[in-house]
């Protein structure tokens, strides 16, 4: 169950909130206290997701931003500390995915998926981790949280979609970005963690439900035999975001049901 005072105090950012796994996440950790900045290029319906947490008692603000462009992110990152005056999480989760074989993938296409998916981030997690810093050597206290970044990263980087290349291309960049982003904030104690979902029932997932091969082929590689929810994801964000994760960094996460250490395909009915 939430935790209303895990997080109590706290200033979060997720990036690509409007819905899916970003919203879950900005649900839970407002659920658990923080008070979140949402983020995400549909601009209606995250502002209907912000307004929707702050109905269920929780604080929450939109601001409109593409993390592929930097002065989106200097926007927003600005708009979170004129409004809270510091940032404690940030929640990477903004991606797009492609959708083309390797040899039909366009250039434009690779450099879009990587721009929002990995450039992004790596905006987001650096303006973050600065103002972390200086939110770190400012307090003479030493009482306050140093900050935690979490990357939305994927079971796609570490495996080949031909399909997907650019996607899978980002996912696997934003596990070593989180494992040298921790290594190097880990002296002023800012934490960097990735998770990497399976699959979510999220909106494009939702799109192939009613496709029964797919599905079949979805599940015959998920040893639990289900897709995860988004809320399932969000409650791992919430704990890395906590003291409960203070002694873990660099590490990446896996709700996936089974299938990282899967090397056989598992029997399904029907």
């Amino acid at each position: 169950m939430p935790n209303a005072h895990a997080l109590s105090g706290r200033i979060a950012i997720v990036t690509g909130a409007a819905q899916g796994i970003g919203r879950a996440c900005a649900e839970r950790l407002a659920r658990d206290g923080a008070k979140v900045v949402l983020s995400d290029i549909n601009a209606a319906v995250g502002q209907a997701t912000a307004d929707g947490i702050v109905k269920s008692g929780g604080i929450a603000s939109f601001v409109k931003a593409d993390v592929s462009q930097p002065s989106d992110v200097a926007a927003l990152l600005a708009a979170a500390i004129a409004k809270h005056g510091r940032i404690d999480i940030l929640v990477n989760n903004a991606g797009i995915i492609d959708s083309a074989d390797f040899l039909e993938l366009s250039l434009a296409d690779f450099d879009r998926v990587l721009g929002v998916n990995l450039r992004g981030a790596f905006l987001m997690a650096q303006g973050a981790a600065r103002q972390m810093v200086k939110q770190i050597e400012a307090d003479k206290t030493g009482k306050h949280v140093a900050g935690t970044i979490i990357n939305m990263s994927s079971v796609n980087a570490h495996f080949g979609l031909p399909d997907h290349v650019a996607y899978s291309v980002s996912k696997g960049g934003i596990s070593q970005m989180t494992k040298a982003a921790a290594v190097s904030l880990a002296k002023y104690g800012i934490r960097v963690n990735a998770i990497g979902p399976g699959t979510i029932n999220t909106e494009i997932v939702k799109a192939v439900a009613d496709n029964p091969a797919a599905m079949k082929r979805i599940m015959s590689r998920t040893p639990l035999g289900r897709m995860g929810e988004p809320s399932e994801v969000a409650a791992i964000a919430a704990f890395l975001a906590g003291d409960d994760a203070s002694y873990i960094t660099g590490q990446t996460i896996y709700p996936d049901g089974g299938r990282m250490f899967l090397n056989y395909m598992v029997d399904v009915p029907g």
